[in-house]
């Protein structure tokens, strides 16, 4: 029975000392090892008006298994990351995050669902991630022809949005000259381009992966080639707060 109690003190302590997706050594580091960078990072803060509401749109990245309650209604993914260091860290700013990705998701099906799941709720900043999905059902043109209406439309209903446009990515392993790295490198360029067209804040993605790989197996930061890890969801958390940060000064 002793036994059996000191296991689940374990486990627990095991997942308390979870935090952001990375998982902190119980003891300390011995002297000149290297530090993990979670422990130390400094959120960048965006100056968002007071009471903002920010929403972030997309497929099963975004939504990261988010349910109705408040425990869980930010999924466990980039935005939920983003939602609890800036509702902590700015919390006088009275912020409110919303989560309307839906899994398997297509720019084409956000269209069916973009009037309730969008514009009714009025955000004032928008993010979405959306492209990996139909990348072979669909020609790259008809993606960026359905992205466009759907940004056209959405300034012509909510004028004063701020959108921020991620990246959609492949996981490092994808050779150049594959056919999924290739599809994605194409929607990539789209979405620079329509960042620049709406004059949105446009949040490169691939280069993180890229670069977290080289000294880290890529998957260790997507585990399956579209999905991320919780450590590839922090370092997408991180690149949005740096790069919208860096847009919205105060």
């Amino acid at each position: 029975m002793a036994t059996r109690r000191s296991t689940r003190r374990d486990v627990l302590g095991t997942a308390a000392l979870c935090a952001g997706g990375v998982l902190l050594a119980r003891s300390a580091p011995a002297e000149g090892a290297e530090q993990s960078t979670a422990a130390s990072y400094n959120t960048p803060k965006p100056a968002f008006r007071k009471g903002s509401t920010i929403l972030f749109q997309g497929d099963s990245i975004t939504h990261g298994g988010r349910g109705r309650d408040l425990n869980h209604y930010m999924g466990h993914c980039y935005a939920y990351l983003i939602a609890a260091r800036l509702g902590a860290d700015m919390a006088q700013q009275n912020l409110h995050f919303l989560n309307r990705g839906v899994s398997g998701d297509t720019v084409k099906r956000l269209q069916a669902r973009w009037q309730r799941d969008t514009l009714d709720l009025k955000p004032d900043v928008l993010s979405i991630l959306i492209g990996v999905n139909g990348r072979y059902r669909f020609p790259a043109d008809d993606y960026a022809k359905m992205y466009t209406a759907l940004l056209a439309q959405t300034t012509a209903a909510l004028p004063k949005i701020t959108l921020v446009l991620c990246d959609p990515f492949v996981n490092p392993r994808e050779k150049p000259d594959s056919r999924s790295r290739v599809e994605v490198d194409t929607r990539r360029a789209i979405v620079k381009k329509l960042a620049t067209t709406f004059k949105a804040i446009h949040v490169p993605t691939q280069d993180v992966f890229e670069e977290a790989a080289r000294t880290t197996p890529p998957n260790y930061w997507i585990w399956d080639g579209v999905h991320p890890t919780p450590a590839g969801h922090e370092l997408l958390a991180r690149r949005w707060l740096e790069t919208v940060a860096a847009q919205l000064k105060g």
